[in-house]
């Protein structure tokens, strides 16, 4: 398993400087927000000096400050709700894990095609708009993870499963979510839901879920 957490700085600056064209789902550069991300990771690199996690550094470093003590569940309960009320009807999971946490589970087969990383199309509006919600809520990390079926060679799993997590982390960019908050993350195959034997399973163990988590002091 890779993760992402050493390198995130240099694999959302790719994800944050391209685009997905809503119509062909490809990747396209981005070449006017480049100066404006190579800036943001300079800042994030600054607030990392002092030590201790890189991703609680960095936040702080864009003026995000943390949550504490009873803050936290009334916080998250606006999310949770606003989450709720704005993805009703798009086939988005939305859970609450825990007082300070939230999941969104993206079904991979409504958010890309069979065998593909690209966000389709008609999708990305409705992940652009997760986005603008979690724009409004900074005080929270957003952790994106990539999961597949068991079908094919644990290698190729691993790295759809990774590409397909940086996608969306891209777009939630392109909702406003800023980079020092994100981390995306493949699991390939090792963390299914249901049984790969059968189509339904495999079905839902394709799927991105983003976790919601307050930044707690």
């Amino acid at each position: 398993m890779r993760k992402f957490i050493t390198a995130i700085a240099a694999a959302v600056l790719f994800a944050g400087c391209t685009t997905v064209d809503p119509v062909t789902g490809e990747r396209e550069t981005n070449r006017a927000g480049t100066g404006a991300i190579v800036g943001a990771i300079a800042g994030a690199a600054a607030g990392t000096l002092a030590g201790g996690d890189d991703r609680r550094n960095a936040m702080i470093g864009a003026g995000i400050g943390a949550l504490a003590g009873y803050a936290i569940g009334s916080y998250m309960d606006r999310t949770y709700l606003n989450l709720r009320e704005r993805l009703a009807g798009t086939g988005v999971g939305v859970e609450r894990v825990s007082q300070s946490q939230i999941r969104l589970i993206f079904p991979a087969d409504l958010t890309f095609d069979f065998d593909r990383d690209s966000v389709k199309g008609q999708f990305v509006p409705t992940l652009r708009d997760t986005g603008s919600v979690l724009r409004e809520y900074e005080q929270t990390t957003v952790d994106v993870y990539g999961h597949a079926d068991s079908v094919g060679s644990d290698a190729y799993n691993q790295d759809l499963s990774e590409r397909r997590a940086m996608n969306v982390a891209s777009v939630l960019m392109q909702g406003g979510v800023i980079r020092q908050r994100l981390i995306a993350q493949g699991f390939g195959e090792t963390r299914p839901v249901a049984d790969n034997s059968s189509d339904s399973g495999r079905a839902r163990n394709r799927r991105v879920e983003v976790y919601i988590s307050a930044f707690q002091g």
